[in-house]
């Protein structure tokens, strides 16, 4: 089988890069088309996969609108003259389009509700939209297909990662001392128009709670004032999992880090104007975090004393709810290879 794959965001990469693997170890030709956003196709170039390159990214709603346009032109160049049996992607205006049109099967794997404007016209044109069973946005129903688990978990699943702190030290970092991690975004993606997080002040006051109990290391996709330099990550972007799994809190405005946090056993404190379906129920049925809105920004700060206070990450309770989050979800990986080669049709 030939399928095809479009990569759109450097957090699709690792979605998909276990998938890619199985399905070539399986004898199928995997064939990957990309967009040049942030660290996408430094991290394409890390894990060896072959790709093409046919648009970068955009920074208005005009050039937006241009960069759609060419890309579906090009990625419909692709399909013609390759043939995959089925193109896939993570929220792909382009290959629901350019699959409708060029009546090609193809999925949307997806679990952001908020993106209002890329689902309208992107899925009624897909064949199935794929999404954790917690999600709570409109799908067309006789497309929908829910399974039980995060996108996080194709990558971050107990039997595709183990944390190493040998990684750690190699930049520095000693994972038994207390430390906690930062993530703060540029706002710039579609589903983001008008969206704000922690404010300057709120994030020097942050920094400033979270020292009291340990390191602190940001990653931030805009840049900061010299102040910040002494929280710059100490290492390689593609290697952020393994702190992430030694910390004692993660707090920031990316929804997946948030779930990455959680998953491998770090309390989260997420700051976004309204959330994810997956951040909730990792809140609210698991206990493994906690959702804010960007006005509550103080509340949040206090959050991340009182976690830190109380050494949550270590506690009895925690650990608990880990386990039982980890039983009840799935291997996504497996699914998605599944869903690819026709193997589940299980719908909700």
């Amino acid at each position: 089988m030939k399928v095809l794959l479009d990569i759109l965001h450097p957090a699709h990469v690792h979605f998909f890069r276990n998938a890619i693997s199985e399905l070539e170890s399986g004898g199928h030709e995997v064939l990957v088309t990309a967009r040049d956003k942030d660290l996408t196709l430094r991290l394409l170039d890390l894990y060896r996969i072959t790709y093409n390159c046919i648009s970068s990214e955009a920074g208005t709603k005009t050039s937006l609108a241009k960069e759609l346009i060419s890309r579906n032109l090009k990625l419909a160049g692709i399909v013609r003259r390759e043939k995959p049996d089925v193109m896939t992607s993570i929220g792909g205006i382009s290959t629901a389009q350019v699959g409708f049109i060029t009546r090609t099967r193809n999925y949307i794997f997806y679990d952001t509700e908020n993106a209002t404007i890329s689902n309208l016209i992107s899925y009624p044109f897909t064949t199935e939209v794929v999404t954790p069973d917690c999600y709570g946005g409109w799908v067309p129903e006789r497309k929908h297909v829910r399974y039980p688990g995060y996108h996080e978990l194709a990558y971050l699943h107990p039997d595709r990662f183990k944390a190493d702190p040998a990684i750690l030290l190699n930049h520095g970092v000693n994972p038994d001392e207390p430390y906690s991690v930062v993530r703060f975004v540029s706002w710039k993606a579609l589903h983001d128009v008008k969206a704000k997080g922690f404010s300057l002040e709120d994030k020097a006051r942050l920094t400033g709670v979270l020292e009291k109990h340990g390191k602190v290391y940001i990653t931030s996709e805009s840049p900061l004032p010299e102040e910040f330099d002494r929280f710059r990550l100490p290492i390689p972007p593609h290697q952020v999992h393994h702190l992430l799994a030694f910390a004692r809190l993660f707090i920031g405005e990316s929804a997946t880090m948030a779930s990455e946090s959680c998953i491998l056993g770090t309390p989260f404190i997420y700051l976004d104007k309204v959330g994810r379906g997956y951040t909730d129920e990792q809140d609210n049925r698991y206990g493994l975090g906690f959702n804010f809105r960007p006005w509550e920004a103080p509340d949040a700060i206090s959050k991340a004393e009182e976690v830190l206070s109380g050494n949550l990450k270590n506690s009895p309770r925690f650990h608990e709810a880990v386990v039982r989050m980890l039983d009840e979800k799935i291997d996504v990986t497996k699914f998605i290879v599944g869903k690819l080669l026709g193997e589940d049709s299980t719908r909700g």
